[in-house]
């Protein structure tokens, strides 16, 4: 098979056989510019790793120079609940709907890795496959690949699917018809950037990493600041506000896979449990979660802060327990969140 559009046509076609809800073709273009002024303002907090590897980050043909074409494809994770339910029920955290279930690395790369053998079974070509495990930009070559476009909260948008999907990609030393790139479809809409908790973003497609709760549960070490920690409510991993109240989500289709409908201890988990987590409990109860890569003091953190938001005074015993706990970050947060619930409190 060697016309690139008979080729294409029938990847396609075995894209959505292996369960892909949108298969997209583009082409190696830079997209360097934006990460550049990104990174150059600071908006990159402490994620050293973007500055590191900015060259490749930001040109496909950098990271493999014998590229011609950059396959997109989306997977659904679509949630079952509403997302943002959890937010009222402040004695127990809420995680961000795409680390409820499974780890969607090894989901995504499973499926990518049965596409690419079949790629390379009819065609001979060379390929490389990334699920957000290496310097790809993902969402500016998915919308030059035609899946979506980048919303006023930098997150990828379709038409057909809401934004509740996964990007993986495989690169390519084949020849293939390309689609054309999605144009931005937000108008004047603005509901992301109003509803986020901590103002992450000064303006449509500028968001400040080191002011987003998803970066300062998941990425951030150390103590959050002090001025951002009641902004953060009871959101423990991951905020999802942005992507909730998105409008064009009415078109979003049920998540195709099984293993990212929310396991029953992921969907409200009581604080007070995750609290008494040790190391060992934390690898045992995030077995198989994307969670587990933050490691137990990072996530016993934002349990202490989310905590000290609840207003439960019957929780500042599991607070007190923490104060005294080996990791530095840990009795800070312990400390905050009895000030904070006594202050909720006076007089008890």
């Amino acid at each position: 098979m060697t016309d690139p559009g008979e080729i294409t046509r029938a990847l396609k076609a075995r894209a959505e056989e292996e369960g892909f809800a949108a298969c997209g073709i583009g082409g190696p273009e830079a997209f360097g510019a934006g990460l550049e002024a990104f990174v150059a303002d600071g908006r990159h907090g402490t994620m050293a790793w973007m500055a590191r590897r900015m060259a490749e980050r930001g040109d496909p043909r950098v990271l493999w120079p014998e590229v011609r074409s950059v396959v997109m494809l989306a997977e659904v994770y679509t949630p079952e609940e509403a997302p943002l339910a959890g937010l009222a029920h402040t004695d127990r955290g809420v995680i961000s709907v795409y680390a409820r279930g499974k780890d969607y690395h090894d989901l995504v790369k499973k499926r990518l890795k049965r596409l690419g053998r079949w790629f390379v079974e009819r065609t001979g070509a060379e390929i490389k496959v990334f699920v957000d495990t290496a310097p790809v930009m993902e969402k500016p070559l998915a919308q030059a690949a035609g899946l979506g476009w980048q919303g006023k909260h930098t997150n990828l948008l379709s038409r057909d699917l809401g934004n509740w999907f996964f990007l993986g990609a495989i690169f390519t030393t084949a020849e293939l018809e390309r689609d054309a790139p999605e144009q931005e479809r937000c108008g004047s809409c603005r509901r992301c950037l109003d509803v986020c908790p901590t103002q992450a973003f000064d303006g449509p497609w500028r968001l400040d990493a080191r002011r987003c709760i998803s970066y300062l549960t998941i990425e951030h070490e150390g103590p959050v600041p002090e001025a951002l920690r009641e902004k953060m409510g009871n959101r423990i991993y991951g905020c999802d506000d942005c992507l909730a109240v998105c409008p064009w989500n009415k078109f979003a289709v049920s998540a195709r896979e099984i293993g990212y409908a929310a396991r029953a201890e992921l969907r409200a988990p009581r604080l007070a449990d995750l609290a008494a987590l040790d190391d060992a409990g934390f690898r045992e109860v995030f077995s198989g979660s994307p969670i587990k890569r933050i490691g137990r003091n990072r996530m016993v953190r934002n349990v202490l802060y989310a905590i000290g938001n609840s207003g439960k005074a019957q929780l500042a015993a599991v607070a007190a327990r923490l104060v005294r706990d080996e990791d530095a970050t840990v009795r800070d947060a312990a400390e905050w969140a009895l000030r904070r619930l006594a202050a909720a409190s006076p007089g008890q």
